[in-house]
């Protein structure tokens, strides 16, 4: 029984790799350009933030499924409209006599042609006026949010109802919760001041966790591998801890006590600039590690459409599963180690003075 399962596997396996093969060889007969940059240009487009959210497209027939986002846009006064007036960038938008095109996920102000000029290194030398759009990234924000609230309200309600024991999704917070304050914060806080810090614990440990996991869903969302968005969660922790430290704290980082006055005027500086490293390090080691991730993943799966044949499709295929799994962990351990890290700054921050 368990040979004849193994051998439907492999028959199955098989067929779907001759379909992706053959796949890559129509995309190459059809396509205009060189495979290989077919497959760059579509990893670069994962990882880019967008204008609309595309659930999947057909580039054959030109056709995109999916939903518009509005565009906000500050020049001259406030201008509102939907992100279906570029087309996906292959229109130009005109608004109150105004003209914007969508390029390379950039909207730039142009004339009714939609003309771009360019400078000597071939970058875009139009005007660009400031944009507040509703972009994919944030709609994935919100989304989130919205999830995060809704299961822990039900935490909070199944506490209420049951004498604080949890049910349903409540089962599965109240460990990760509690994994958190006992293995986290009261460990590099303290049991006297860690509460004032789990709420914000709490929300970054979980906003990146489901971030992450939702980024590796085929919808192309990137939210972590995003500099802006890891840069202003590095930024949050710079602020809650700067504002929130003791004066022992910054007699540490001025003047250090029982160190000789030579050393201290030494000193003084590279722990100042220590202070803007470490949120620093937040946001290069959040965004690094998930773009890092997104891109070795796409990259073996395209190496699929580049083989064809019947040893390298199926390695690819494996290998970009075993990294899928691998990716599921790496999720879960940034948002640790970012948590960890933020608790660990907060608790230095509140350290009192030894004597």
């Amino acid at each position: 029984m368990q040979k004849r399962t193994v051998v439907k596997f492999l028959l199955i396996f098989t067929l779907v790799f001759n379909a992706s093969n053959l796949f890559a060889k129509e995309s190459e007969k059809e396509g205009d350009g060189d495979l290989k940059t077919t497959i760059k240009e579509f990893i670069n487009h994962h990882l880019q933030d967008s204008h609309d959210f595309t659930l999947f497209s057909d580039e054959e027939a030109k056709t995109h499924f999916g939903f518009p986002l509005p565009v906000i846009l500050w020049d001259g006064g406030l201008k509102v409209f939907s992100s279906s007036k570029f087309h996906h960038g292959e229109t130009v938008a005109e608004v109150n006599g105004e003209y914007y095109k969508l390029y390379h996920g950039k909207i730039y102000k142009t004339d009714a042609q939609g003309t771009i000029n360019y400078d000597e290194d071939h970058h875009a030398t139009n005007a660009k006026p400031l944009d507040f759009s509703i972009t994919k990234n944030v709609v994935s924000m919100l989304l989130i949010s919205l999830l995060m609230f809704f299961m822990f309200k039900s935490l909070a309600k199944s506490y209420k109802k049951n004498n604080s024991i949890p049910t349903g999704v409540g089962r599965f917070l109240e460990p990760l919760v509690l994994f958190i304050r006992d293995d986290i914060a009261i460990p590099n806080i303290g049991e006297k001041k860690y509460k004032k810090y789990m709420s914000f614990l709490l929300t970054i440990f979980f906003f990146i966790w489901f971030l992450n996991l939702l980024g590796m869903t085929p919808l192309g969302v990137n939210v972590t591998g995003n500099i802006a968005v890891t840069f202003a969660l590095a930024l949050i922790v710079f602020l809650i801890t700067n504002l929130t430290a003791n004066k022992n704290y910054w007699g540490h980082i001025f003047w250090m006590p029982g160190v000789p006055t030579f050393m201290k005027v030494v000193l003084a500086p590279i722990e100042l600039l220590g202070v803007f490293i470490k949120p620093f390090s937040l946001m290069i080691r959040l965004y690094a590690n998930m773009t890092a991730g997104h891109v070795v993943l796409m990259s073996i799966i395209g190496m699929i459409f580049l083989f064809k044949n019947w040893i390298g499709g199926p390695l690819s295929f494996g290998l970009a599963f075993a990294l899928s799994i691998l990716e599921l962990l790496v999720a879960a351990l940034q948002a640790y180690i970012f948590t960890m890290l933020s608790a660990l700054y907060f608790g230095m921050a509140n350290e009192e003075a030894h004597h």
